[in-house]
């Protein structure tokens, strides 16, 4: 990357886990918006960093877009695993962590959470109805090796972060720059790819 990356300490860490049961096996982040697949438009945003790592234990779907792609080096863990092997693969200190299916993230999204790192922090992630969102969060790479003794307790990502110097912003944060939260939305059902205009997949 030249020197005009936004986040030029930061890894963009894709996510690919997940096995799209409820949308018949798909490989999500080959779900269609506007033309584009979930992952190439992941791949464009991640021009913002210093680099881009797909976390994918199943690579093979994606192996037509050249991306840097990570196994889990802890298996069966889920996403805590995926945030694990991201961390431990950057090669910055700071990790942004997405799914394959989130098609809608964008740079001013992404810089709300970014900004509120700190030397005092660990990770920045969202708040929204209660819930936290740590697939759209940052995470400091120092981190990996208490994750990875942590996943033999299998937590969920919530438990992990609460581990951990973790800075929670309101969800009146993200909307200040995304009204619709759209930088939140994951495909994951039937019904999402109506709502948001989503395609399968040609098989």
């Amino acid at each position: 990357m030249d020197g005009s990356t936004t986040f030029p300490d930061v890894t963009l860490a894709i996510l690919a886990g997940g096995q799209g049961r409820r949308l018949g096996g798909v490989a999500k982040g080959l779900l269609s918006v506007g033309g584009l697949t979930t992952l190439e438009r992941l791949r464009a945003f991640g021009s913002h960093f210093r680099e881009v790592v797909l976390v994918a234990n199943v690579p093979e779907p994606y192996a037509r877009f050249g991306l840097r792609t990570v196994e889990d080096t802890v298996k069966d863990k889920g996403a805590p695993g995926g945030v694990h092997a991201a961390l431990g693969a950057a090669r910055t200190p700071w990790v942004f962590a997405v799914a394959c299916d989130m098609p809608f993230v964008t740079e001013p999204a992404a810089r709300v959470v970014l900004d509120a790192r700190g030397e005092d922090v660990d990770a920045v992630c969202i708040e929204r109805e209660g819930r936290w969102e740590p697939l759209f969060a940052a995470y400091r790479t120092g981190l990996v090796k208490q994750w990875g003794e942590a996943l033999v307790e299998d937590p969920s990502l919530r438990r992990l972060l609460m581990r951990f110097r973790t800075r929670v912003l309101p969800v009146d944060a993200l909307r200040a720059v995304d009204p619709e939260l759209r930088a939140l939305v994951n495909v994951n059902t039937p019904d999402d790819l109506v709502r948001y205009g989503v395609t399968l997949p040609e098989q």
